[in-house]
């Protein structure tokens, strides 16, 4: 009799641990329809790397999104330090959804992800719908702009980081200056050169630089002009022997000459700390030219600077009477890590960045995207400078080096930019260069991802 009524009562146990059970499932799925239904609000972690634009458009466009989206809730966050705020919060899993932090910064995140094979494809974010319109994406940019070792940094062809701010980098002068002496800008490496002569017996010097980082654009122009965008695809995809070439090797002894007419003080000053002094050499009528984007315009815009200033842009200067001039074209990425949360959200938050009210929005800022049209609402100096591709001879320059496995001791940055002080000092011939950077190459090729 005891034994039946243990399992009677077993029985009963069970019955209600069931139906329990089943009124738990009931019940959670109701929530998570209640959930889906009602729009309770999916939180999205936007992390942006504080600039010279500031943080107001970067409130306005979320702002905006979440009325576009009421079923979502944007965390922005804005850090001048952006790197050093998130790493140790990703190291410790936990990602932001959406990250607005291009490449080639010092901190090298965003290249320390690709390589590591974390942030998302987002190729599809191009054939989405702009949320609010009915205008697809990829309707609205400008063409090339996907079609980048900068955006695609495997060279498969998807996309992996998506184009937002771009700024045309050239040589920066005092236009004022030029026409005081009757000056004419420099269209070929020989007229440069001329030029710098010239100058050096007022005693300006022809060329300055901020940093050894900015030879980055400056660099990447020579390629081009000296070779052609097949050529300079071959330097970024590490083809055998590409750094002994010709091409190359006019690019590379272009830059051992310039160390002749350099400012004597650039070298001490060309580091994050004084960088802006040799910026100032241009506005002092010091130095003729530096290698820069029109972002320098609000960096030095509380500067004293020379009675007859205005700030003048050119391309970087061919090789040869009517050759190629090229103006690289630089521009900030937005992506989102492999390991976010919310993916679709965020490529709905990124697809959103080419609208209309956003783009206004950061237009407004100084922050110029690479949307159809968009140039024709600027006026005044910044129309001028990105206006620099209707000048007859003048093409647009883009893209990087693509994405390797991590290689111990190589580092292409360092080894192409890093050694320039050195050349510019005359510690290091262009050949010596050469040879290293060639060695890198070699180095990098087998581990293409």
């Amino acid at each position: 009799m005891k034994k039946m009524k243990f399992l009677l009562t077993v029985s009963i146990i069970l019955v209600i641990f069931t139906l329990a059970a089943c009124s738990n499932g009931e019940e959670k799925e109701e929530k998570s329809a209640d959930k889906e239904g009602s729009g309770e609000k999916t939180t999205l972690k936007v992390a942006a790397l504080e600039s010279a634009y500031g943080t107001e458009m970067w409130e306005n466009v979320v702002k905006s999104y979440e009325e576009v989206n009421p079923d979502v809730e944007v965390n922005l966050q804005m850090e001048k330090n952006l790197e050093e705020v998130v790493r140790p919060n990703m190291q410790a899993g936990d990602y932001p959804d959406v990250l607005l932090l291009a490449t080639n910064r010092e901190e090298a995140l965003t290249e320390t992800l690709i390589k590591e094979d974390g942030v998302e494809n987002i190729t599809d974010v191009f054939d989405m719908q702009v949320p609010g319109e009915e205008t697809k994406v990829n309707e609205k940019l400008l063409e090339g702009f996907t079609d980048t070792l900068a955006t695609n940094p495997y060279a498969d062809g998807e996309t992996y980081l998506a184009p937002m701010f771009y700024s045309p980098t050239g040589l920066f002068y005092n236009a004022g200056l030029f026409e005081e002496k009757g000056w004419e800008v420099p269209k070929t490496w020989d007229e440069m050169w001329e030029l710098g002569d010239k100058a050096k017996e007022e005693g300006i010097s022809l060329f300055t630089y901020p940093t050894s980082n900015y030879f980055d654009t400056l660099l990447g122009s020579m390629l081009y002009a000296a070779g052609g965008a097949d050529f300079y695809s071959s330097a970024m995809t590490y083809e055998d022997g590409i750094w002994e070439s010709e091409e190359a090797t006019k690019a590379l002894e272009t830059v051992e000459k310039l160390a002749d007419y350099v400012h004597p003080n650039t070298v001490a000053n060309a580091n994050p700390n004084d960088f802006t002094k040799n910026q100032q050499l241009v506005l002092d009528n010091k130095a003729l030219f530096m290698p820069n984007g029109n972002w320098v315009v609000d960096e030095m815009k509380e500067a004293p600077r020379a009675e007859n200033f205005a700030w003048g842009m050119t391309s970087i200067p061919a090789f040869e009477d009517d050759g190629d001039r090229y103006a690289f074209t630089f521009f900030e990425q937005i992506w989102i890590p492999k390991d976010a949360k919310n993916k679709d959200v965020a490529k709905d938050f990124i697809a959103y960045m080419y609208s209309d009210e956003a783009a206004d929005t950061f237009l407004e800022a100084g922050a110029v995207q690479p949307i159809e049209g968009i140039t024709e609402q600027l006026d005044g100096q910044k129309q001028t400078f990105y206006s620099i591709y209707d000048e007859e001879g003048v093409l647009p320059a883009m893209g990087t080096f693509a994405s390797t496995k991590p290689v111990p001791g190589a580092n292409m940055g360092d080894t192409l930019y890093g050694s320039i002080d050195s050349v510019i000092s005359g510690d290091m011939t262009f050949k010596e260069w050469q040879e290293k950077i060639e060695e890198v190459s070699d180095k990098l090729r087998p581990a293409l991802n």
